[in-house]
């Protein structure tokens, strides 16, 4: 027992297996702080790498660990080679009422939905679908960083932004999130269009 103490001490493990466990649990705790995803740059400036390849080797490792330890934490790996922790879709029901306040209500969330499944959009047409108090809720949207007003020619078209993705696990290619968006709402086509608008 003694020598198998000995043997797995930090004093006997070798620099470069030590030096990558210290990288990943860096990595570990930028994802968990972040509170959203992060691309290979960001976490290869956390652990002082230039090495993309090696940021990926060591999240994709932490990924598995994870995956291994069957906690309510996941780690994700995003399609634009970015990583992300977060809580199991099947533990939020339980545990979102613990939650701090929710960075938007109903009205607004439903609004900012129908804007990235739809876009770019003509801020006109989310008007007509959403209803005349959208206006408040564009606001809010945009003050939080979350959408962009364009103005093309004489009509404004809306788009979200990066900070959308990262803040909702999101892709930042168009055609990904909105696969994404369909899969998770089940949006079709028609979504949201006729339907009584909401504060």
């Amino acid at each position: 027992m003694l020598k198998e103490a000995v043997q797995t001490s930090p004093e006997t493990t070798p620099p470069e297996v030590r030096k990558q466990k210290r990288r990943k649990t860096l990595i570990e705790a930028a994802l968990y702080v972040a509170g959203r995803p992060l691309d290979l740059k960001t976490l290869a400036s956390v652990i002082r790498t230039r090495s993309s390849k090696v940021v990926q080797q060591l999240a994709r490792t932490l990924k598995e660990e994870y995956d291994c330890r069957g906690t309510c934490l996941e780690i994700l790996e995003l399609e634009d080679e970015r990583f992300v922790m977060q809580l199991k879709a099947e533990y939020s029901p339980r545990v979102q009422r613990l939650a701090v306040r929710p960075l938007l209500t109903i009205g607004p969330l439903k609004t900012l939905s129908y804007i990235a499944y739809k876009q770019p959009v003509p801020q006109r047409q989310v008007l007509t679908v959403r209803g005349n108090h959208v206006y408040g809720h564009l606001k809010q949207l945009e003050e939080l960083g979350l959408i962009t007003r364009e103005r093309v020619g004489r009509a404004k078209v809306l788009r979200t932004t990066q900070l959308f993705a990262d803040y909702f696990g999101l892709s930042y290619d168009l055609r990904t999130m909105k696969r994404k968006l369909k899969k998770v709402f089940g949006f079709e086509e028609t979504s949201l269009e006729g339907e009584q608008p909401q504060r």
